[in-house]
């Protein structure tokens, strides 16, 4: 019964199948348009990625480090993200400046600081390992 209490509430739940995977396709894409309209460290992450990306598929790296390369790189997107939407509660919730409320800015802001020096330190080696070692 409660399923179907659900069903009703978000249609999202009804879907099942192929239909599934169309919706919440469109639905991600629709967060991350969203996000590169309103972010502007979105926007810059995601400028590099489109950049970067395609570079490390040419650099004289293994397969591995190129993985690796590719993949923080998509990982700063992926924090980005989750921090935008994180903000995005955090000010619906709590319009009014609040402790608990900056903390939690505060905390998904260093996620992607992480996010960033993983990245950076994953190129460092993977270029120091291709051209100097």
């Amino acid at each position: 019964m409660a399923d179907q209490v659900d069903k009703k509430a978000n249609p999202m739940k009804a879907a099942q199948g192929a239909r599934h995977i169309v919706d919440a396709t469109r639905f991600s894409v629709k967060g991350i348009v969203a996000t590169a309209k309103t972010e502007a460290a979105f926007r810059q992450e995601l400028f590099v990625a489109i950049i970067l990306i395609p570079t490390a598929c040419f650099l004289p790296v293994g397969a591995v480090n190129r993985i690796l390369m590719i993949t923080s790189l998509l990982l700063i997107l992926l924090v980005e993200l989750l921090n935008s939407a994180l903000e995005s509660i955090v000010d619906m919730v709590s319009p009014d400046y609040h402790k608990l409320a900056g903390k939690a800015k505060d905390c998904g802001s260093a996620a992607v600081m992480f996010s960033l020096f993983i990245a950076g330190v994953v190129w460092a080696l993977s270029l120091w390992q291709a051209f100097i070692h």
